[in-house]
C-alpha cells in the first residue's frame, strides 16, 4: 500500500506514524487497507484461472468475503510458489492463502486457525500396476516445487523418496503440469494434497486412484510474523462466516470440484 508523503517539514513525522500504523506486509488492520492474497494460480479448486479468464477458487472466494466484512480492499496476486516467502517478507503480499499447509511450518508464520482438513497422497493411473507404496520403487514420481508433499518425502519418507527413479522425487512448478505428465505417461505417480487429488478425480473419475495417505494435515492462512492481530481477525471472520452459513454454501458450490464441508474444521 502506497502512502502519499507531503514534501514539508512534517513529512518525517508523518512517515514514522504511518510505519507504526502498518502491521506487516501488504496492508494493515485499518478499514479500507488493501489485502493482497498471494496464491498459486494453478492450484484448483483453491485458486486458478476461471473460464472467464478471471482468478477464482474456493480460497479466493473465502478471502474476498473476509475482506468484504472487514472493509479491506481485496486483491488476488498470483505468485511463483517458490517465491512466496520472499514476497511475504518484502511486503508484496499480505498473506499466503491458497491451500497452504500448516504442519511443518508452524514457527515460520503468523497463522490463522486451521480451517480445512487435508493430507498428502500418491495418485496413479487407474490402470497402473502400482498398488502400494512399495510398488513405487524405480518409478518416476512427481510433485510441486516447495510443496508439502516434497517436504514430507524429504523428511518422514526419505527412504521411500530415495527408492524412486533417479534417487528422488522430481519437481515441477504446478500440479496442473504434474497431472498432465501423469496422464501422458511421462511419470508414474504424483504426490499431492488430498484436495488436489479430489479435484483431479472429480474431473476424470475413472482416470486415477490414490494410494494410502502419507500424512494428515490442515490448511491455514499464513502471514508474516508480527501480523498476529490480522491473522486473529481473519480467524474470527471465518468463524462468523461459518456460523451464518456462508462457508457451507461455498463448499456446496465447489462440491463438484472435490470440496467437502465435512473437511471444514474451524
Amino acid at each position: 500500500m502506497k502512502k502519499k508523503i507531503l514534501a514539508c517539514a512534517a513529512a518525517v513525522a508523518a512517515l514514522a506514524l504511518s510505519a507504526v500504523m502498518l502491521t506487516g506486509c501488504g496492508g494493515s488492520n485499518a478499514t479500507g487497507d488493501e489485502f493482497v492474497v498471494g496464491f498459486d494460480s494453478g492450484y484448483p479448486p483453491y485458486g486458478y484461472v476461471g473460464d472467464d479468464g478471471e482468478y477464482t477458487g474456493f480460497d479466493l472466494e473465502l478471502a474476498q468475503e473476509v475482506c468484504n466484512r472487514n472493509g479491506w480492499t481485496f486483491k488476488a496476486e498470483p505468485i511463483d510458489w517458490d517465491a512466496k516467502d520472499a514476497m511475504l517478507e518484502q511486503g508484496s503480499i499480505t498473506c499466503i492463502w491458497n491451500g497452504f499447509t500448516y504442519e511443518g511450518r508452524e514457527d515460520g508464520y503468523a497463522w490463522s486457525d486451521k480451517y480445512m482438513k487435508n493430507g498428502q497422497v500418491v495418485v496413479v493411473k487407474a490402470d497402473s500396476d502400482i498398488k502400494t507404496l512399495d510398488d513405487l520403487a524405480d518409478k518416476a514420481v512427481l510433485t510441486q516445487v516447495e510443496s508439502a508433499g516434497l517436504e514430507i518425502l524429504e523428511s518422514d519418507y526419505a527412504d521411500l523418496n530415495a527408492s524412486f527413479a533417479g534417487g528422488a522425487v522430481q519437481t515441477v512448478d504446478t500440479f496442473n503440469t504434474a497431472f498432465m505428465q501423469l496422464e501422458s505417461g511421462q511419470v508414474d505417480a504424483v504426490v499431492c494434497d488430498l484436495s488436489i487429488a479430489a479435484f483431479q478425480m472429480s474431473a476424470k473419475p475413472d482416470a486415477y486412484v490414490t494410494l494410502d495417505e502419507l500424512s494428515s494435515e490442515h490448511y491455514a492462512v499464513g502471514f508474516a510474523k508480527g501480523n498476529e492481530d490480522m491473522a486473529a481477525t481473519v480467524t474470527e471472520t471465518l468463524k462468523a462466516m461459518d456460523e451464518d452459513g456462508f462457508v457451507k454454501e461455498l463448499c456446496d458450490k465447489y462440491a463438484d470440484q472435490g470440496i467437502s464441508y465435512e473437511n471444514w474444521c474451524l
